[in-house]
């Protein structure tokens, strides 16, 4: 058996000063580089397939940091949103700044990994936020560029509401959002919606993954029904540093992984491939 990871818990400012909690998972030796996990609607840094796979990179000589969004409404309670109220006021440029002040930590020596290349990996609504903070910082001079950008599952646009969603959205100012792991009834906020409204070139999702100059790597099931493979295809089309789009057969939108799924568990075949074809890519973008 493999001699267990150190860990290193964290917290520290993200959007409007609400706090960002982190896990590193440490390998054994000097790092190679960094992989920074974001999780999706609904989700946080336990959730599913998480722990499973930031172990599993960190035992091929890489941090992993997996954590909670600061407007995710999850602190260190795994069993509740306890705080609703910031779930509500989420926004995809609250989730971009809160990636740029997990780097900008790095940097600064706050969180592990600084000096090193870093990776960004995002699941369903996580992949919009890695694609959204990386292609908006490829021109900004103070945003250290990751080395490489992996998405799992998702969609290939920022806005997913029907008309009729949106107009609710914006006559009543929020939209009922359902946890049925929690049993609470979430809302989303209208300043999801405003932003991109407001500025709609800051969240073309196709637009900004054209952008990233870092490789991708684009994973998706054949099966997910929640967002359709078809927006892996889009996204592998718009990417112009090079991407590789793999669908992965029979698979869902959590790559058959329940919740909770133990760290040491047996992966699903789904998510075992999702595994390989992660180490390949770390393997090639990060020397």
């Amino acid at each position: 058996m493999a001699p267990p990871l150190k860990r290193r818990k964290w917290s520290l400012p993200g959007s409007d000063g609400e706090p960002i909690r982190g896990e590193t998972h440490v390998p054994g030796g000097t790092p190679r580089g960094s992989v920074i996990i974001a999780h999706g609607f609904k989700g946080y840094k336990e959730y599913g397939m998480f722990p499973y796979l930031a172990v599993g990179i960190a035992r091929r000589g890489y941090l992993a940091h997996r954590f909670n969004f600061s407007h995710s409404g999850m602190t260190g309670e795994i069993d509740t949103f306890a705080r609703p109220d910031l779930f509500e006021k989420d926004t995809w440029n609250r989730q971009v700044d809160d990636l740029r002040s997990i780097v900008a930590a790095m940097e600064a020596g706050e969180v592990p990994g600084g000096g090193r290349p870093h990776v960004l990996l995002g699941h369903s609504r996580g992949g919009v936020a890695v694609l959204l903070a990386a292609g908006r910082g490829a021109d900004d001079p103070n945003h250290v560029p990751p080395a490489g950008v992996i998405t799992l599952a998702a969609p290939d646009t920022a806005h997913r509401f029907t008309d009729d969603e949106a107009a609710l959205l914006k006559k009543q100012g929020y939209l009922e959002a359902p946890s049925a792991r929690t049993g609470q009834t979430l809302r989303v906020g209208r300043a999801f919606l405003q932003e991109q409204l407001d500025e709609p070139e800051r969240h073309d999702v196709l637009a900004l993954t054209a952008r990233i100059r870092a490789p991708l790597l684009i994973l998706h099931g054949s099966d997910d029904e929640t967002v359709p493979a078809t927006c892996a295809t889009a996204l592998g089309e718009a990417a112009t540093a090079g991407a590789r789009v793999g669908i992965i057969p029979g698979a869902d939108h959590v790559f058959g992984t329940p919740n909770p799924f133990p760290e040491d568990g047996r992966p699903s075949e789904a998510l075992a491939i999702v595994e390989a074809e992660i180490e390949s890519f770390l393997q090639l973008t990060i020397r």
